[in-house]
């Protein structure tokens, strides 16, 4: 049984890694997904690619989603086009790592803008169709840093904690139209953003995970399936890590 039929997703950050498997793992099971990322040519291979697998069930819509504006019109494309929305994933998001001493104002609006700035513009933007929607679900995609903080991320880790407070407060105010709001926060996951750590980098930060390895982007998707499936319709406003323990 396909758990998503006939059901709408909007996954923003989903030209690749951890939001190109979620939009996958929706897809599978039977979701019209829109895939959202800044970049044309990312979400538009991303879509093509879930589509040669799972034919008609992407959509690719390049929009940056820090531009309020660009967001609400984005909304308005996708029900004319798809229909109204039942899942919305927040999962886009960028790093401008430095030492907060030689952080430049840029890089803190950069990161604030589109991983925290860019939930509230979706949110905002398709909130009225899920309040409609059978079965509606919000799920942010934060981070472990948003719990335990990481030096030389302090404009991505006050990101990730402001989005785990927001989705508390999206969950509350939404509660009385049956939306849930929920957030999962990854740890350390095999991507081309970690592919980019050195052996010895790699190495230490696996010596601080008890379950001794990083995380794959299927593990992030399932969590996330599950969230948006009907048989999360009792959980809302928490925040499920899935770092193999880094912060037990």
């Amino acid at each position: 049984m396909q758990r998503f039929a006939n059901k709408i997703a909007v996954v923003t950050g989903g030209g690749r890694g951890i939001g190109q498997e979620i939009a996958r793992a929706l897809a599978a099971e039977g979701a019209k997904v829109a895939v959202v990322s800044r970049s044309e040519s990312s979400c538009g291979k991303a879509a093509e690619e879930i589509n040669a697998d799972f034919p008609g069930s992407c959509t690719a819509y390049a929009v940056d989603v820090a531009d309020h504006a660009a967001v609400q019109e984005l909304s308005k494309k996708i029900g004319d086009e798809i229909g109204a929305v039942n899942i919305l994933v927040n999962n886009a998001g960028v790093t401008r790592d430095g030492l907060l001493m030689r952080m430049k104002e840029e890089d803190w609006d950069t990161v604030l803008d589109t991983n925290l700035k860019g939930a509230f513009n979706t949110v905002k933007a398709f909130m009225r169709p899920l309040m409609k929607a059978e079965d509606p679900r919000i799920i942010n995609i934060a981070s472990v840093v948003g719990i335990i903080g990481n030096a030389g991320q302090a404009n991505y880790s006050a990101s990730k904690a402001g989005l785990i407070g927001f989705t508390k407060a999206v969950a509350r105010e939404l509660s009385g139209r049956q939306v849930t709001c929920n957030a999962v926060a990854p740890g350390f996951i095999k991507t081309d953003m970690t592919d980019e750590l050195t052996d010895a980098q790699k190495n230490a930060v696996v010596g601080n995970i008890p379950l001794g390895s990083f995380g794959e982007t299927k593990d992030i998707a399932a969590m996330v399936a599950f969230l948006a499936s009907k048989e999360a319709r009792y959980i809302t406003g928490q925040v499920f890590a899935v770092d193999g323990g880094m912060t037990m």
